[in-house]
């Protein structure tokens, strides 16, 4: 006999009724500082050494960059590590056929190395003024600092530059879900659900609307170069 499958009744979809919007909003502020990370390293034929000449070499960038208004208690060190680099002395030697080959004799074992250690420190380098942050990396670099990443500006305050920016972009989505409820000749009710979304960028959310301006909401400014803080809110209205 073919064999039957039982199917199931489809049960009906539950639809949440309501209107979903997505608020956007871009807060621009002026960046009254920076910062930047750099590298200091040194290398000694032993490990004090080399943090004693890692620290003369961090007192000297640290006097260097002093004319940016960069004081002694806006560097900050966030790791030091000492590494022994070390190779055998027969690997040193000339290969087979290009120089006599030499035997080891008194004093020179095979297991003796030439050895060297390397102290390297990573300091963050707060700039109190955002538009001398260029002059304090040159002065960095110029006194033996390898800048390390991209420049990191920031707002005074930003907390409240982040919550300008979302109570924006929650008004934006209740004024949008009003105009679409009127449309259909209802009202929106209560929040349901809200996610919200906040990127914070030195004029990325401008460039990007401008070569893309049909793939972003609407409000970014023109200009391109200060602070900004770019956030997005999508809420679930009932609808009454």
């Amino acid at each position: 006999m073919p064999a039957h499958g039982l199917r199931t009744p489809a049960q009906p979809t539950q639809q949440m009724e309501g209107v979903t919007v997505m608020g956007e909003a871009v807060r621009r502020v002026s960046s009254e500082t920076a910062e930047f990370l750099i590298e200091v390293a040194s290398t000694a034929p032993n490990a004090a050494q080399a943090l004693r000449e890692n620290q003369a070499r961090t007192q000297q960038i640290t006097q260097a960059i002093a004319p940016a208004g960069v004081h002694p208690a806006d560097v900050e060190t966030i790791s030091l590590k000492v590494q022994n680099i070390y190779v055998p002395v027969a690997q040193q030697l000339p290969p087979y056929g290009t120089l006599p080959q030499l035997g080891y004799g008194p004093g020179l074992q095979p297991e003796a190395q030439f050895a060297s250690f390397v102290a390297s420190k990573i300091l963050r380098i707060n700039v109190r003024e955002a538009g001398r942050v260029g002059d304090a990396a040159d002065a960095a670099a110029k006194a033996g600092a390898t800048i390390l990443g991209a420049f990191r500006l920031r707002a005074t305050d930003e907390p409240a530059a982040r919550r300008a920016a979302l109570e924006a972009a929650g008004k934006d989505a209740r004024m949008k879900a009003e105009v679409l409820a009127a449309a259909a000749g209802r009202q929106i009710g209560d929040p349901i659900a809200i996610s919200e979304d906040i990127v914070a960028s030195n004029g990325m959310y401008s460039a990007l609307r401008a070569t893309l301006p049909f793939a972003f909401g609407a409000g970014a400014p023109d200009q391109i170069g200060e602070l900004e803080y770019y956030a997005r809110v999508s809420v679930n209205f009932r609808l009454s």
